[in-house]
């Protein structure tokens, strides 16, 4: 079986085009090619092949983290999608049209003079911020309520968590949470490098608030037009870059007038364009693709999938 490894921002895939391939159980087949010592490493795998007939799309795309879980969605994922179709000529539109767990997005790319697809602007939909349709569930808030820079008790954390870190990160407490799709939940600090995320991380993502688990990220505002942020995803664990996430984080910065309309969202596997203007707007992410090698996965692999 090909495949073909890619990431964006360092937030890494295995992606297996299946027009020509076959795989039978791809949670089976994340958790074996993402192990970084057994497999090849990754953060998960994405399986590219035809689109359902009632999409009006180019190509499908599947998303399964390194857990196996299969997500609805992943913003560094489809920028590379867009590359592998393109540079194959699976397709020769701009925008590629490629299916989703949330929908048929557009996906624009600009090549360079050897016709290599190197920036990729997606175009995310519309956020969802209803607490409903996250899916969380917040005692003292309604299936409509939104939760931006919500304050949160102390009665949410759990006791065997240290709380000091909330003081040396600078923490404020508050919560906000937007799906693009995928959930999401931002936490707001002074210093996000002094987030203890491989402890709080796990913890969060597994919160009874949320039915079908949490990404988790903290955000550092920079100033209106830029801030860091440091990501735990459902089920892959610490990422180095969530374009979903990135996206999320704006849409809460500038619904809690903490950042403009336009930013930059320092990951650490790089930086994304984001831009978002209002709730009526599509969020639009800009960013790289970059493919690392292609290979023939062995038969001792697969076996270990099946």
């Amino acid at each position: 079986m090909q495949f073909t490894k890619m990431h964006g921002l360092e937030n890494d895939y295995i992606y297996i085009d299946t027009f020509q391939e076959q795989v039978a159980n791809p949670a089976a087949l994340a958790r074996v090619v993402s192990d970084r010592h057994a497999g090849i490493g990754s953060d998960g795998l994405i399986l590219i092949g035809p689109a359902d007939a009632h999409a009006n799309a180019d190509v499908r795309m599947r998303i399964f983290n390194a857990d196996g879980g299969e997500a609805q969605m992943c913003g560094n994922g489809i920028r590379c999608v867009a590359k592998f179709v393109v540079e194959r000529k699976l397709t020769t539109r701009n925008p590629v049209r490629v299916q989703t767990g949330r929908g048929t997005l557009a996906v624009s790319w600009r090549a360079d003079a050897q016709a290599r697809v190197h920036e990729v602007s997606v175009d995310m939909g519309l956020p969802i911020v209803e607490i409903q349709h996250i899916p969380a569930s917040i005692e003292g808030f309604s299936a409509r309520d939104h939760i931006v820079g919500v304050a949160l008790p102390v009665s949410w954390w759990d006791a065997r968590i240290d709380s000091q870190w909330k003081q040396a990160c600078g923490y404020d407490g508050k919560l906000s949470l937007v799906s693009m799709g995928n959930p999401h939940a931002i936490l707001w600090c002074d210093d996000i490098s002094k987030v203890p995320l491989e402890i709080v991380g796990p913890w969060l993502e597994r919160h009874r608030a949320f039915p079908e688990r949490m990404n988790i990220h903290f955000a550092q505002r920079d100033g209106a037009e830029r801030v860091q942020v440091r990501t735990w995803e459902r089920g892959s664990g610490m990422t180095r870059a969530c374009g979903t996430g990135a996206c999320a984080v704006v849409v809460a910065g500038v619904l809690g007038n903490k950042l403009s309309c336009e930013c930059q969202v320092v990951l650490p596997g790089g930086a994304l364009h984001v831009r978002w203007s209002g709730l009526d707007q599509p969020v639009i992410m800009t960013g790289p693709a970059v493919e690392v090698c292609r290979g023939e996965l062995s038969n001792e692999l697969l076996q270990k999938a099946i």
